[in-house]
């Protein structure tokens, strides 16, 4: 009997082991990447907000040094094809909403983490050329210290009031979180020739275009500078009111639904310790890292720790910009966007 409780003991012991020491990869990968020591990664996440505690997980994890590079989707592909055609390839990992263009260039490494190959073709490419790290969700957000809750707009339309007028800004760049990504989803949304008539009404309202990231122009709001940012990251008005900013999301339907997707390159100087990074972003564990930071966990067996962030049908529609239509039609809205907010 004292023999039997020892060994349900030892046996309690070892599951609990297992459940403290999370997923591993391949012991294989492993071993592979730690001979290659570090790797890089380039990156269009906020470095506070979510690229450092992942670095941290993951080094903690594998000793293995990350170094990152923070630039926007566009800056961070030609940033890679400029190395790539020099013979000069930096970077293991690139993420980004798109990587059509890196595609083109034969430069992304046919692979991705085994448990990702029963995801959906949304979250993980069926060719194996990326896998989704989390979702962005894009609507507008206010300063509660300049527009009480109850006064907000519940509408895109509602910025049509006189009362919005020059106290609004959003991103002037080429980016699906900025005013062209705006102008495709009115499109979508409307048909050409009725999105530019709500297009033009906006455009007599002043909106500021800000040649900066949405965090950017998220921060401006909070200091007061504006009123109302439009293309915000609602996950990031979450974070900041928690810390005690007077801001809120409001959730505008349609709002822009992205997928944030990481590849490993095709001539990674160091390929292992790519995928192994590219593996821990996605895997429980990793995730778990994007939920507890506020973000947005692709993983299907993550949710998001605050579920009301995602677009329900009900309380707001979310439009999903494919990263393939952003790169196709992005240069159509850029056009559009500056010859009606010029």
């Amino acid at each position: 009997m004292k023999a039997r409780l020892q060994f349900r003991m030892v046996l309690a012991s070892w599951f609990a082991l297992i459940s403290l020491n999370a997923y591993s990869a391949d012991a294989a990968l492993i071993e592979a990447a730690r001979k290659e020591g570090q790797v890089t990664w380039y990156t269009v996440q906020t470095i506070p907000q979510i690229v450092q505690p992942l670095v941290a997980g993951f080094e903690k994890k594998y000793g293995i040094k990350v170094s990152y590079i923070r630039a926007n989707s566009n800056e961070v592909a030609l940033r890679v094809i400029n190395e790539a055609r020099a013979g000069r390839l930096q970077a293991d990992v690139v993420d980004g909403t798109s990587m059509l263009q890196l595609q083109k260039e034969n430069l992304l490494m046919s692979w991705k983490p085994d448990f990702s190959h029963s995801w959906s073709k949304d979250i993980a490419d069926p060719r194996s050329f990326w896998v989704a790290t989390n979702y962005f969700i894009n609507n507008a957000a206010i300063n509660t210290d300049l527009v009480p809750p109850a006064m907000a707009p519940k509408t895109w339309e509602d910025l049509l009031d006189p009362k919005w007028k020059g106290k609004m800004a959003w991103g002037s760049f080429a980016s699906a979180s900025a005013g062209p990504g705006f102008v495709g989803l009115m499109i979508k949304e409307h048909g050409l020739e009725k999105a530019r008539t709500l297009l033009q009404g906006l455009a007599r309202q002043n909106i500021t275009g800000v040649p900066a990231a949405a965090r950017q122009i998220l921060d401006q709001v909070i200091a007061g500078e504006y009123a109302l940012g439009l293309m915000m990251f609602n996950h990031h008005s979450v974070i900041s009111a928690a810390k005690g900013a007077p801001v809120k999301w409001l959730p505008m339907s349609p709002s822009v639904v992205t997928v944030n997707i990481a590849a490993v390159l095709k001539d990674a100087p160091r390929p292992s310790a790519g995928k192994l990074f590219l593996d821990y972003m996605v895997s429980e564990e990793g995730q778990a890292i994007f939920r507890d930071n506020d973000y947005l966990p692709t993983n299907p067996n993550v949710s998001a720790r605050a579920s009301d962030l995602l677009p329900d049908g009900v309380r707001f529609r979310g439009m999903t910009l494919s990263g393939e239509e952003i790169e196709t039609e992005m240069p159509k809205w850029a056009m559009l966007f500056q010859e009606i907010f010029r």
